[in-house]
């Protein structure tokens, strides 16, 4: 999951994919789910306290991670990477090797095929924004593992 600083949308969307796991497939599913930023300027920081309360509403935590900027490892590590808009997007493509392009795709694109929808930054709105982004996440997150799972 990769988003700009790491501290509002891909922490949720973690968060969200891996209560998603838990409930679908039990605590010994064997995925393993992370998030990132295309910036380090957050690195270490907890994620924002209103996405952590936006995540708490459903009875998860995310108070646990930290920020961190995306790494070249990471091409290798992860089957899939989800990225949130269009502008990490382009950073995260540029930065991949060849042959994990195909490997990484806009967060929504499970919710909302084809129509390459970005979930919004929420970082300078209000709570509201933050319960949006949620909601779209954890749709999402349940989509993308409809999707993989066949």
């Amino acid at each position: 999951m990769v988003c700009l600083g790491n501290i509002c949308r891909s922490p949720v969307a973690q968060g969200l994919m891996e209560a998603e796991l838990l409930e679908q497939l039990g605590p010994n599913h064997g995925w393993i789910v992370d998030s990132a930023g295309t910036s380090s300027a957050h690195q270490g920081e907890a994620p924002d306290a209103r996405s952590q309360a936006s995540v708490r509403r459903w009875g998860h935590s995310i108070s646990h991670q930290t920020s961190r900027p995306l790494v070249d490892a990471d091409f290798e590590n992860f089957d899939h990477i989800l990225v949130m808009d269009r502008s990490n997007l382009a950073e995260v493509l540029r930065r991949a090797p060849s042959q994990a392009t195909e490997r990484i795709s806009m967060m929504l694109e499970a919710s909302f095929p084809g129509e390459g929808r970005e979930v919004p930054d929420p970082y300078y709105g209000g709570d509201q924004g933050f319960e949006q982004v949620a909601l779209l996440l954890r749709e999402a997150s349940q989509n993308w593992l409809e999707r993989w799972r066949g």
